[in-house]
Parts: structure tokens; C-alpha cells; sequence
């Protein structure tokens, strides 16, 4: 049986984050993927001009005809728009016998809000807690914790900080950081440090997603955490590196990225 993997995001109409780079993610990695739609975007290379969340019982029966039918070994969440969307998610994710991983999207990467803020503190006490792996960028440590990280010394701050609200493990993305790509994996006893070369490539639409979506993969696989997160970094930054101009403005990471090598 392939490995199922079940999205819980937003559609991006321009392709390169959301459901679309996580669906493209799964089949990259050799699992089958399937989605559960909160939102549906009107967003390109430029921005995001229009988004649309859909009602609780829409979502909540998406997630119950995947799951009670065909199973999962693993879950990813990105874009949940409201608290309403994010409590019913934890607690159908808290049904579930699968590893979730969390990606507690909150802008897009052209600066628009995909979360309202009143929905900050049902991400912090319903979904976090429900996290197998919780996967914050700078941004979004800082939006959920208030620990603003300027240096690499102060991932094991956010690390501790985002830990406190119960997720198992927390992936701190320290992207936005000058110098290498370096990521802070922890449970709060093991450490793991990811580093991988910063390419010079604007086009990284998409990589949250991304990320999220290749660890929910190796999971899937059930590998264990650490082994999970280190080939999702091995693929993510090869899809950074890949990444194309699309349209105008911010271009999406390659997902298949590995079938180009040496064509």
C-alpha cells in the first residue's frame, strides 16, 4: 500500500504553495496525497488578491470522507484562515491515529494575511498541541510567541518558546536569517541543526508548504522524526534552488526538481 498523507490547506490558484505544492510535494515524494480545502485563493506571482474561506461543516466533511474511507499515515495543515477553521481541525486531527505536522501559516510570502488574528490563540492552545511536528518561520514564532530572533543563538529561545505550547517537536526556519539556511529541530532534550547553502534564487514561492509537506511524507513512510525533517531539507533546498520565474513577481520553488537532474 502507498503511503497516504492528507493535506488540511488553502488552494493557491497560481500553483506553486498550498494545496497545489503539497499535492505536487507528495507525488515527488512517493506518496499518495489528498487534500482537505479551508480556503480558496485568488493569488499569482504578485500577491494574494482574493481569499475565501469555506464553511466548518464543508471542511469537516472533506476530512471525514478521506479518513474514515481510505486512512492516513499522515497529516500536514497550512492555511486555516479563523479560529473557527483551526479548533475544528485540532479536534478532528485529535481524532485521528496519524502524525500531524503543523505548518501555522499566518502571511503569505508576499506579506498578505492568511490568518486572522483572533485566531492567534486557538493556534497556540488547540493546534499546536496537536502537533507531531510544528514548523514556524522567524515571522511566525515571533507572531505566536512574541520572541523575535535576529541571530542564530536565539533559535533555542523560539524553540523553547513555541515547545511551551505542546507541540512534540518544533522545527524552527531560520530562512530569514543572513548566511546559511540553518534550521533548529528540537523536542526539547535532542537537537538537531539543519544547514544547507543559501542559493541566490528570488523564485521561493511555495517553500513553507513545501517543507511541511516532504516531512509529512517521510513520516508517512514512518521514519522517525529527525530522519523525516533531514531528507525534507535535502529536498526543499533543491527545490530552492530550482526555483523559476513565474508570471511577474515572486516565481514557486521546483517540485520536481529531482526528475530534471542530469535532462
Amino acid at each position: 500500500m502507498i503511503p497516504r498523507v492528507l493535506t488540511v490547506a488553502g488552494s493557491d490558484s497560481g500553483g506553486g504553495a498550498g494545496i497545489q505544492a503539497d499535492l505536487k510535494t507528495m507525488l515527488a515524494l512517493g506518496v499518495h496525497g489528498m487534500s482537505v480545502i479551508t480556503a480558496v485563493t485568488a493569488q499569482n506571482s504578485l500577491g494574494v488578491q482574493g481569499a475565501w474561506e469555506l464553511p466548518v461543516e464543508a471542511v469537516r466533511a472533506q476530512y471525514r470522507s478521506v479518513v474514515d474511507d481510505i486512512g492516513v499515515q499522515a497529516i500536514k495543515t497550512g492555511m486555516l484562515a479563523s479560529a473557527e477553521l483551526v479548533e475544528t481541525v485540532a479536534e478532528l486531527i485529535g481524532e485521528t491515529d496519524a502524525p500531524a505536522v503543523i505548518d501555522p501559516v499566518g502571511v503569505s510570502k508576499h506579506g498578505d494575511p492568511l490568518l486572522a488574528a483572533s485566531a492567534l490563540d486557538s493556534v497556540r492552545t488547540k493546534l499546536l498541541p496537536a502537533a507531531t511536528v510544528a514548523t514556524p518561520n522567524l515571522d511566525e514564532v515571533a507572531q505566536l510567541t512574541g520572541v523575535h530572533v535576529e541571530s542564530e543563538e536565539q533559535l533555542r529561545e523560539a524553540a523553547a518558546a513555541v515547545l511551551a505550547y505542546g507541540p512534540r517537536w518544533v522545527l524552527i526556519k531560520g530562512g530569514h536569517l543572513p548566511g546559511d539556511a540553518v534550521d533548529l529541530l528540537t523536542d526539547g532534550s535532542q537537537e538537531h541543526w539543519l544547514r544547507a547553502p543559501r542559493y541566490d534564487n528570488r523564485h521561493t514561492h511555495g517553500t513553507g508548504c513545501t517543507l511541511a509537506s516532504a516531512i509529512a511524507s517521510g513520516l508517512a513512510k514512518e521514519h522517525s522524526v529527525p530522519e523525516a525533517v533531514a531528507a525534507a531539507k535535502e529536498y526543499v533546498t533543491g527545490a530552492i534552488k530550482a526555483g523559476f520565474a513565474l508570471g511577474g513577481g515572486i516565481g514557486p520553488v521546483d517540485h520536481g526538481w529531482r526528475f530534471r537532474v542530469g535532462t
